[in-house]
């Protein structure tokens, strides 16, 4: 058989990329070649083989996709080449008995190519897509292989028919998350010394690191080379003459040396508890303050003592338990995440660290003391009566005073030490967008225990891989990939995880849509809390109406926790020791963390232990992490499964009318104190800002709706502009460096919404050190941060509507 026919059939026998309609012509002309070849080969008569022109009127020609593609069989007259003598001038007498024999074969090999490219053409897989550009390839690519069999290539397209609703996703998830598999991993996971960079830090990593192997991910980590302070020796308090305390708990980063001064009072070390103590005549200066956690961060108490002049801030945990008294209690007080000896750039080992430190280190001390410590300093501190709403619980104490009259001495002997982290990561790659993923991660160390802060969450951390990587198992395909993240040194800061932030801050806003904290999120079972960006309120309220609740399967978390006005009852404002808050305000990446907590919190004490979680949990502990992990793998899941991101721009539009409400409102306070002054401001830009945001919102919908969202390409594009609504809301005027936090809602610096508001109380007040210029710089470069993220999401320039 003659190589060209050969070719001519290997063209057909692969199929996938072309319409029935071609596939059906080409095979008809396939037949109608190989009845002329066979003929040609079998034919009585001439010992020259004849041309095909004597027996077509022309060659076969193939017309596909708009390319002709020519087959001619050239005879071996057309080259002057004769038979080698075989057959004789003379014609030869006809043997009948072979020509049937060679009419039969002919017949049966013609039925049986005919009836295999039918059947195959056929039975095609119906998930296969037609891709007709690519028609010339392919056609090539068959001609070189005739000899190959015929294959047809798995469709990675779409998901497997086992989850083609939301449903089946969200029932498999629950089918996977077990109590038996938490009982283990909790068991594994669990260490009494993992403090950052310790021994029991590197062996969790190193567990972590074999799990997600084990679960054939792709698996890397990164090692940074951090300053964290460690105690090198006793700190200790005294009072009069008497040492009332030497604290094994400390508070990371705080100054260092002794000071002495009068003990004052000052219930959560807010500004306004201050300002509250000034009002009663003490003096701060050089004074030591006492102060209760809650309310706000560690960090943010020594910044404001520091602000008013004290020297020294002691902080305890208040409890109504005589068992607790004696909790030691563990933190940090740097005013910012990451290490504070890198500000604003990674510490990996090929930096070279220039002398630098962040503005948000302490210059005054500060140390935490037990209950029992602090109960006996309200025994002794005598002065006026402290307003009611300073008033505790600590056993034994029944008159609240503000103090002014005791010395209390305060020495602590904290050093630097150079250490070695590790943060570990796993991925779970899209088949879609690859290049676009969801990241979810949890502290692994502890101060101490750390058995809700950091086992909990780590466990979940590795379930959710394990669950999410047998339903991939089962069919399930995400469009987008899933990252795991183990952090290490989350309790001086958010350490780990803002180094990573800083190593990759030019693309991972471009990149990293949402990030999932898992810290600390089962910690009791009374009520269920929340913070996160304005973007996700949406998809957290449809996932607590879905996710069930620990006390009862039958229900959901909404309905168990949430009550009719789900925002006043589970909506925190997210704070700077949150595991998501650099996430949010540093990289602009949208973010949520959740938590089940009680009414007792262990978390930064010895006392956060699993015997304790058990009880706070009303010994519903695995219960209430398989809730957990349900109600953080149905909110990744959901990002990764559907066309459009589950980011809702709306709800930045009531933010930022909310925010700017408040703003005119006080502009129009300063115009009526002082009319005809040089700085009366106008709030026209206020409206033209906000309108400018709400029709960007309401057109991106339209486009939504008017769009094929089958299109792979037209999805990428709008959900990229989604995505960049977060990261476009941080400040481009200021350096990450000077202000790492520089979103305008939920950051500081001078340019925050917070900071204008602050400032237009000071003009109000017609305050000292209020400048009326300097606002309207804030204010218009605020009100262009707004209008700069409002004209990106309304896609390209000439889809713009600016009516500033």
């Amino acid at each position: 058989m003659n190589s060209s026919y050969v070719d001519i059939v290997a063209l057909y026998l692969f199929p996938a990329s072309y319409s029935f309609q071609i596939k059906r012509s080409r095979m008809a002309g396939c037949i109608n070649q190989g009845n002329v070849k066979f003929s040609n080969i079998f034919r009585k008569g001439t010992g020259r083989y004849r041309d095909l022109a004597q027996d077509q009127d022309q060659d076969q020609d193939q017309i596909i996709d708009g390319h002709e593609i020519s087959v001619e069989l050239k005879s071996s007259s057309e080259g002057g080449e004769e038979m080698d003598g075989s057959f004789p001038p003379s014609p030869q007498k006809p043997n009948r008995k072979w020509s049937k024999v060679a009419k039969i074969v002919l017949i049966v090999i013609f039925f049986f190519i005919a009836g295999y490219l039918i059947g195959y053409v056929t039975h095609r897989k119906p998930d296969v897509t037609v891709n007709t550009t690519a028609s010339v390839k392919t056609l090539s690519s068959a001609a070189e292989d005739a000899d190959g069999e015929p294959k047809s290539e798995p469709n990675d397209s779409e998901p497997s028919q086992s989850f083609a609703d939301w449903s089946s996703v969200t029932a498999a998830l629950r089918e996977k998350l077990t109590t038996a598999n938490f009982r283990k991993s909790l068991q594994d996971f669990s260490s009494p010394n993992h403090q950052a960079g310790s021994d029991g830090d590197h062996d969790l990593a190193e567990k972590v690191f074999a799990k997600f192997g084990s679960l054939g991910m792709d698996k890397w980590m990164d090692v940074h080379y951090v300053k964290l302070q460690v105690p090198s020796g006793e700190n200790k308090v005294s009072m009069e003459t008497e040492e009332i305390g030497r604290p094994k708990g400390y508070l990371a980063y705080s100054a260092t040396g002794t000071k002495q001064g009068k003990v004052v009072y000052a219930n959560y070390g807010r500004r306004e508890d201050l300002e509250k103590l000034q009002n009663q005549k003490l003096n701060l200066t050089e004074n030591i303050a006492l102060v209760r956690a809650g309310k706000i961060s560690l960090a943010e108490k020594v910044a404001n003592a520091a602000r008013f002049g004290l020297a020294a801030v002691l902080i305890y945990r208040e409890t109504n338990r005589e068992s607790e008294l004696n909790a030691e209690f563990f933190g940090q007080v740097h005013l910012g995440t990451g290490d504070p000896y890198t500000p604003g750039f990674p510490s990996f080992n090929h930096t070279q660290f220039p002398p630098s430190k962040s503005s948000g280190l302490p210059e005054i001390l500060a140390q935490t003391i037990t209950a029992e410590t602090a109960r006996k300093i309200h025994l002794k501190m005598g002065g006026n009566n402290a307003p009611e709403e300073f008033a505790g619980t600590l056993p034994g104490v029944s008159k609240y005073t503000l103090g002014g009259e005791t010395d209390v001495t305060v020495t602590i002997n904290n050093v630097l030490a150079d250490t070695k982290i590790f943060n570990i990561f796993g991925v779970i790659k899209g088949f879609m967008d690859p290049d676009r993923y969801v990241v979810l991660g949890a502290q692994r160390d502890a101060f101490s225990h750390g058995f809700a802060k950091s086992t909990v969450g780590t466990a979940l951390l590795v379930e959710l891989a394990s669950a999410i990587r047998d339903m991939m198992k089962d069919g399930f395909k995400p469009r987008r990939s899933i990252v795991f993240a183990s952090w290490s040194a989350g309790d001086f800061g958010s350490v780990g995880s803002t180094e990573w932030l800083e190593g990759y801050i030019s693309s991972l806003n471009l990149r990293a849509y949402t990030y999932i904290s898992l810290d600390s999120t089962v910690s009791g079972i009374n009520q269920f809390k929340a913070s996160s960006s304005p973007l996700l309120h949406k998809l957290l309220k449809n996932t607590m109406d879905e996710a069930r609740s620990p006390l009862d399967a039958s229900r959901s978390i909404s309905e168990d926790f949430a009550g009719s006005k789900w925002e006043q009852s589970v909506l925190e404002p997210m704070r700077m020791e949150d595991g998501a808050y650099p996430f949010l305000a540093f990289s602009g990446i949208p973010s949520v963390s959740f938590r089940f907590v009680s009414d007792s919190d262990f978390s930064g004490t010895d006392l956060d232990t699993r015997e304790n979680l058990d009880a706070a949990t009303k010994q519903k502990l695995l219960e209430v992490c398989v809730s957990a992990a349900q109600f953080a793998g149905q909110m990744t899941l959901r990002l990764v499964h559907d066309h459009i991101l589950n980011l809702d721009v709306d709800e930045y539009t009531r933010i930022i009318r909310k925010n700017m409400r408040g703003i005119g409102k006080q502009i129009k306070q300063v115009a009526a104190i002082n009319p005809n002054a040089s700085f009366v401001l106008k709030d026209s830009w206020l409206s033209s800002v906000i309108g400018s945001y709400s029709r960007a919102a309401n057109a991106l919908h339209n486009e939504i709706k008017n769009s094929d969202l089958d299109v792979a390409e037209t999805c990428r594009n709008i959900n990229d502009r989604i995505m960049r609504v977060e990261h476009n809301l941080l400040s481009p005027y200021v350096s990450p460096r000077d202000v790492p936090f520089r979103h305008i809602i939920f950051g500081f610096g001078v340019y925050s919404v917070g900071a204008l508001l602050e400032h237009l109380g000071s003009l109000t007040q017609q305050a000292v050190g209020s400048d009326a210029d300097l606002f309207r710089n804030q204010f218009a470069l605020i009100t262009w941060t707004i209008q700069s993220c409002a004209n990106d999401l309304a896609g390209d320039v000439w889809a713009l509507d600016n009516q500033i």
